[in-house]
């Protein structure tokens, strides 16, 4: 139920009120966005139509494409328009819509992450198993998972905010609506509060980095047992893992797992999960994966040649 009683809409402050440096902002994050629809659609298509990436981890990295683009899409066009615009401002129902959205595909992004490393390590620690634990139908299965717990944490990310009674200021010292930035608004004691969205929102990011460095351990270690090249091969895939990991984590867990206190630099650090990470991840998959980058030749090269000869 809405508690809301006299605001109808919020102001966005943004990265910043510096005329100069909102043109900087308009350029950096436009290209950032685009660069990010761009390389994840990229990567969508071509596991769509490759018939050379079949396996688990392309099936997981499709979807992982797929919620990089709504989750940047959740912040990134907000960000870019009101960096030039003069009303930045936002009303009750969108502010509400953006929570859902960013909490939606933001703990989608993390089940994702989380089923790639469990597939990498059942393929690096039970190579034999591989084909038979992670067969399409399992894979299906834990993708739907993923959605409805995605579902479910954001459901109770907007009672939570629903929740919140504002009567003062509606200035949001942010570039979209979160819950931390929300409650520095909210007329009432938000201690209980606080502690309902690090229950929440706190508690799964730490426990699926909790979960994804048990996993990479477990990868490392079984690694001593395999051929230098495997090794190699097997410890190029869990680096480009483990940098979108700390990339993504850290600041989700210096976000929300902490009293509730806010500081000027938590709007710079969002960036990095929000819009940075986004955009990083169809670089670190293809650049540091010859099969894509393969794939991507292969298919683009038959689609030019079908083209050309029409």
């Amino acid at each position: 139920m809405q508690q809301n009683n006299s605001v109808t809409e919020f102001i966005l402050l943004g990265l910043t009120q510096d005329p100069k440096r909102q043109k900087m902002v308009f350029v950096i994050f436009f290209t950032f966005y685009v660069g990010t629809m761009v390389g994840n659609l990229l990567i969508i298509m071509t596991i769509k139509f490759s018939q050379t990436l079949g396996s688990p981890i392309y099936f997981f990295l499709f979807y992982l494409s797929l919620v990089d683009t709504c989750f940047s899409t959740s912040t990134a066009p907000r960000l870019i328009v009101d960096a030039l615009s003069t009303e930045k401002s936002i009303s009750y129902s969108e502010c509400m819509t953006q929570i859902f959205a960013l909490h939606l595909f933001g703990s989608m992004e993390i089940f994702v992450l989380v089923l790639m490393a469990i597939d990498r390590c059942v393929a690096i620690c039970k190579p034999l198993r591989y084909s038979n634990t992670m067969r399409r139908q399992v894979c299906v299965i834990l993708i739907a998972l993923a959605w409805l717990g995605s579902f479910i944490h954001s459901i109770a990310q907007i009672f939570l905010a629903l929740r919140l009674p504002f009567c003062g200021s509606n200035m949001i010292d942010h570039y979209c609506c979160d819950m931390q930035p929300l409650l520095k608004l909210a007329c009432m004691d938000i201690y209980g509060m606080n502690l309902l969205v690090v229950f929440n929102s706190g508690a799964i990011c730490t426990s699926s980095f909790v979960i994804l460095m048990i996993s990479y351990i477990v990868i490392l270690h079984s690694l001593w047992n395999h051929s230098a090249e495997g090794r190699k091969k097997a410890l190029s895939t869990c680096t480009s893992h483990i940098i979108v990991v700390v990339l993504f984590f850290g600041p989700c867990i210096f976000i929300y797992t902490r009293p509730p206190i806010t500081f000027p630099v938590d709007k710079t650090i969002a960036v990095f999960y929000t819009i940075g990470t986004p955009f990083l991840n169809p670089l670190i998959y293809t650049l540091r994966n010859a099969e894509v980058k393969n794939a991507m030749r292969k298919l683009w090269h038959v689609r030019i040649t079908s083209e050309s000869k029409r």
